[in-house]
């Protein structure tokens, strides 16, 4: 799971990493003959029982900087990527954070660029609103309206959704069956008592952060691992 792709240092959040930083954590990744892969794709192999190998690559929000700084590093070492992006805030700026810098979030141009690639176009909502707290109007707004409206812009079917702040209860879950999408994305869960969201609707992933060395994604990847089967044991 990543947000943006900058050199800006000013980043209370932990959301952005610098176009170094991913291209040594892509390169990581390919030195271990992994490949990164959008979640529809990751998802198509799976049900052949081809997903060995591939790793699900997510960017949230839709900032601009993925189309000048995260798409050149995605083709350099011919990785795919999800992105999630707001349809409702088409070449506005990420201000639902209080703290930090204002960060400009891709035009319908920068989406429609993004898709000819090959990025998977998704849905993060309409707005970055918190499902759990909308109201029935909000949450098929969120849910339902924002994938049609990507449909059109990207002219691609949206499989695809995230729950803003990674926040979702059996509401917001229903909301998106609802609204027929195939798959939707989680945080980590923090515990095994998360576990009851489990199914595709609620895929965890692993956030990373300008942190993230070659090293420490070494000893992330075996953690989660042990963590994958701890919530697989009875």
């Amino acid at each position: 799971m990543y947000h943006s792709v900058s050199d800006d240092p000013d980043d209370p959040y932990n959301i952005t990493v610098t176009p170094a930083r991913l291209d040594r954590q892509l390169a990581w990744l390919r030195g271990r003959s992994l490949r990164g892969v959008s979640m529809r794709e990751l998802l198509a192999a799976r049900a052949r029982g081809r997903e060995r190998g591939l790793v699900g690559l997510t960017f949230d929000d839709g900032y601009a900087d993925f189309v000048t700084a995260a798409l050149p590093l995605l083709e350099r070492w011919q990785c795919g990527a999800t992105m999630f992006v707001l349809p409702g805030r088409l070449g506005g700026d990420n201000d639902w954070d209080p703290l930090g810098p204002r960060k400009h979030l891709l035009d319908a141009d920068g989406i429609r660029r993004a898709a000819a690639a090959g990025i998977e176009i998704a849905s993060h909502g309409l707005t970055h609103l918190d499902l759990t707290r909308a109201t029935p109007h909000e949450l098929r707004a969120e849910v339902h309206h924002s994938r049609f409206l990507l449909a059109e812009l990207s002219n691609t079917d949206v499989q695809g959704f995230c729950y803003p702040y990674g926040r979702v209860d059996a509401r917001a879950l229903a909301a998106v069956r609802d609204a027929g999408y195939s798959y939707a994305c989680i945080v980590a869960p923090a515990s095994a008592s998360a576990s009851a969201l489990a199914g595709d609707l609620a895929l965890p992933r692993l956030h990373i952060g300008q942190a993230d060395t070659p090293a420490r994604l070494e000893l992330r990847r075996r953690l989660a691992r042990l963590r994958g089967r701890a919530l697989e044991a009875p």
